[in-house]
């Protein structure tokens, strides 16, 4: 083989000079007939292509490739992609890496999460300061607080028209340059809406209700999504602010979302959308595996970036849904029934660190079984306590851990007081397996 090519074959490009480059993409652009333009730090290949009549592709015909040897360009890269079909556009940025390249779906995200921002502002004043300093704003999506609805929640979510102008606020946005109402502001990608197929969908016989007042009961939801035709819930469960309501029959479910969602009861006006599914065998997993954001820390009371919630199947709540009001990913559920023991079966001794993690339903027996794994000492919990205004007693656990060899802080303590020490020993917990995911090094 050429050396030339061994080189291409072994994804590291070929040695040219600048007017090498130069020849190789004009040869390429009249090759094609593509035109290629260069601007805000990339280069930019067809968009649309020569002859292309209508619209461009839809959101979702894009794929982001990453880890491209930086002496590697169009010329090379678009006989590649060629391959898979038509392209309409390739933009290029250049980043050295020696190793293969990775491809995922690009997602062509249009929605910026706002956060700081004063309670007391409603969705005009936001809308109209985030279009003073920004270009392409759609729409502004601010929840009311759970407790007081004259007030939001702290955040909101920016739509933009595209992308493009999502990225371009984000970086006009950068705290510490624009300042709305004297406050810094925490401006972030906010997570894309969890995708969930269509036929899935049409089976789904759950409503998801937001904006419930805290003092609105199970019962008072379920008599009102009954009046429409008396006897088509099959039940309720309510948390905090929110509400899943199940259906017999699916029909029905979607009968009363239209008729429900707007409806005012105990004075909130509230918002009904299908449920959506979620995967419980990986929420536990991905959260703990160092693939979420390190600002998505809902367990502190830190909103995740979709109303702070998770659109679920009405699954019991975790302990971080009963104490913020939030779906944040928990353990995956475990069958909680009981089995009788009868005459003459046989029970075998058995280490706890022998069992697989899918049989803990709590942070504080994963944290433990997480320490054992890693040939660490157990985890020590210190309490401390204080007294709020109406003189309860509010507690908080810190969580030591002595043997983390390459880390100097080895202790761990949520921004959260709990009523009960068990919500406080596992919110601390779920705490420290938060923070020590993030460590790629450590083995979850």
């Amino acid at each position: 083989m050429h050396e030339e090519n061994k080189a291409a074959a072994n994804g590291c490009g070929k040695i040219r000079s600048g007017a090498q480059n130069g020849a190789a993409l004009l040869a390429l652009m009249e090759k094609t007939g593509y035109s290629m333009v260069q601007q805000n730090g990339q280069r930019k290949f067809g968009g649309p292509p020569p002859g292309w009549e209508g619209p461009p592709p839809p959101r979702g015909c894009e794929v982001f490739v990453g880890k491209i040897p930086r002496d590697m360009y169009e010329d090379e890269l678009v006989p590649v992609f060629e391959r898979a079909g038509k392209i309409y556009e390739l933009r290029l940025m250049m980043e050295f890496s020696g190793k293969f390249i990775g491809v995922c779906v690009s997602l062509d995200n249009c929605r910026l999460f706002i956060g700081a921002i004063p309670k007391d502002k409603k969705k005009e004043e936001i809308l109209n300061e985030m279009k003073k300093v920004t270009e392409g704003v759609v729409d502004v999506i601010v929840y009311p607080n759970a407790t007081d609805k004259t007030k939001n929640r702290g955040f909101a979510f920016v739509e933009y028209e595209s992308h493009r102008a999502a990225a371009m606020a984000r970086r006009r946005l950068i705290p510490g340059t624009f300042q709305p109402w004297g406050h810094t502001i925490q401006v972030d990608w906010a997570d894309p809406e969890k995708v969930v197929d269509e036929e899935t969908m049409q089976r789904v016989k759950v409503l998801y209700v937001r904006n419930l007042m805290i003092s609105t009961t199970e019962d008072k939801i379920k008599a009102e999504f009954n009046k429409f035709k008396p006897g088509v819930v099959e039940r309720v469960k309510k948390l905090r602010d929110y509400a899943f309501v199940h259906f017999f029959h699916r029909e029905d479910a979607v009968a009363a979302m239209s008729i429900m969602n707007g409806k005012c009861i105990d004075g909130a006006s509230i918002e009904v959308t299908l449920a959506k599914p979620v995967n419980k065998e990986s929420s536990w997993k991905q959260h703990f595996n160092g693939q979420i954001s390190p600002s998505s820390e809902n367990l502190l009371g830190f909103p995740n970036k979709e109303d702070g919630t998770q659109k679920s199947l009405g699954k019991p709540a975790s302990l971080s849904v009963r104490l913020n009001g939030q779906h944040s990913p928990g353990p995956p559920e475990v069958e909680r029934s009981t089995y009788p023991i009868f005459p003459g079966i046989k029970l075998t001794p058995i280490s706890m660190y022998s069992l697989k993690l899918s049989h803990f339903s709590s942070a504080v027996m994963h944290l433990d079984y997480f320490c054992h794994k890693n040939s660490w000492a157990p985890p020590e919990y210190c309490l401390y306590s204080t007294t709020s205004q109406d003189g309860k007693i509010l507690l908080v656990y810190k969580v030591l851990i002595s043997s983390i060899a390459d880390d100097s802080q080895s202790y761990f303590m949520p921004e959260k007081l709990c009523t009960t020490v068990e919500d406080a020993k596992e919110l601390a917990a779920q705490f420290t397996l938060l923070h020590l995911g993030k460590h790629k090094h450590f083995s979850l």
